[in-house]
């Protein structure tokens, strides 16, 4: 799949009005229930969103390449038209944009898992329980004020969410960020060593591994929160904006960290944090008319699927389909609703099966009455490269002209 190049004279820029919603409930797509056939989506009473499919388009979403698994980021990025095989952005850069740090041309990040370790050195819990923010912010700050940075290398750690912190490293001692997580995956397992991937990596590599050594040392003696594991390693490079490539003003509204970090990256803004599902659309009608597109983040929906909760994932798209007449309201031009990737929760992880996706406005061509994988599969879209869902929200809002004579 190649990236999705708009010529320059095609996109019309400074078009008013005519604004576009993305809805993304992450992990979305599912997989049928054993007992009844029916994936959490198709499950779902979302007599809100069949509305908006019995008006829209229909359609399936390849995320990267068939069969390859996504992660989120790689997902948000096809969702904001960008080829994730070309802006190959590592986690620990979209954390670290997520919590508000400015990010400097080589500068290193990584997304850490506070963790338990047993005495023997084994990961008895990837999560460390799932701590609140408070505790563990409590934690990194122990941390931060006991490390001991080596010579030419700034170190920082800052909380992202529960147990998920953001390791931050610049300075001239550095080289690349090729480096291999040391999250093994699964209880029972000791870390896996760090480890440079490449020849430029080896400077960081063993800059790393000395501070989680010493992060181990210093959390010793924590009942649960002892220890980190990172995965997501990433280098600092900037890539062109929303507004650069496609002439959008973006705004994102996200409670997690990492997609404020996904949106920043290609230039959104972000009006604040929201407390809830509800508040999310709270801060929508807040900031109204201050920007092109509005991107809306909702995360139970892959953190259910993660857990294996089909019910609850379910009941977490039951929510996000109850403030769907707030938006309507709102009278956008373009409505999209589809997900990042695939959750399911009988798989209870991301999976590589093509995701649902809805786009609604007036010049759709409708194929559906209701929003599910099986109807998404016959619907006008077909399937389609998830970075193709841009270029037809431009298109659908007014904002393209034609191409050639």
């Amino acid at each position: 799949m190649s990236e999705v190049v708009l010529p320059e004279q095609q996109v019309e820029r400074g078009v008013p009005g005519k604004p576009i919603v993305l809805v993304v409930m992450d992990g979305l797509g599912g997989l049928p229930h054993p007992d009844t056939g029916r994936t959490e989506l198709e499950t779902a009473r979302t007599p809100n969103m069949d509305a908006l499919a019995a008006r829209g388009s229909l359609g399936m979403t390849v995320m990267v390449k068939e069969g390859i698994t996504p992660g989120s980021g790689p997902g948000h990025l096809s969702l904001f038209g960008y080829d994730p095989t070309r802006y190959v952005i590592g986690r620990g850069a979209l954390s670290a944009l997520g919590v508000g740090i400015e990010l400097e041309a080589g500068d290193v990040a990584a997304r850490l898992n506070l963790a338990t370790f047993d005495d023997q050195g084994r990961v008895s819990d990837r999560r460390a329980g799932r701590p609140s923010d408070a505790d563990a912010a409590r934690v990194v700050e122990r941390v931060q004020k006991a490390v001991e940075a080596p010579e030419g290398v700034e170190v920082k750690f800052i909380p992202e969410k529960e147990h998920r912190v953001v390791l931050h490293l610049r300075g001239p001692g550095l080289g690349g960020a090729a480096i291999s997580d040391t999250d093994p995956l699964e209880t029972g397992r000791t870390a896996l060593p760090v480890q440079a991937l490449d020849a430029g990596s080896k400077a960081t590599a063993t800059v790393v591994a000395g501070i989680l050594d010493q992060t181990r040392r210093i959390l010793a003696d924590e009942p649960r929160m002892n220890g980190f594991l990172a995965r997501g390693f990433a280098a600092f490079e900037r890539i062109p904006s929303m507004d650069e490539r496609f002439g959008l003003k973006g705004l994102a509204i996200a409670k997690y960290p990492m997609y404020r970090g996904a949106a920043r990256l290609v230039g959104m803004q972000i009006p604040g944090v929201p407390k809830s599902t509800e508040d999310t659309v709270t801060l929508l009608e807040k900031s109204w008319g201050k920007a092109d597109l509005y991107f809306l983040h909702f995360k139970d929906t892959d953190t259910k699927g993660h857990d294996g909760d089909f019910a609850g994932k379910v009941s977490a798209i039951e929510e996000v389909d109850a403030l769907i007449p707030r938006i309507n309201a709102l009278r956008p031009e373009v409505i999209i609703i589809t997900g990042d990737h695939s959750t399911p929760a009988i798989y209870k992880e991301h999976s590589w099966h093509h995701v649902p996706a809805l786009l609604a406005s007036p010049w759709a061509r409708p194929t559906g009455a209701e929003f599910g994988e099986s109807a998404c599969r016959a619907g006008d879209l077909g399937v389609i490269h998830a970075t193709d869902l841009m270029p037809l929200a431009l298109a659908h809002a007014g904002r393209l002209v034609k191409y050639g004579a």
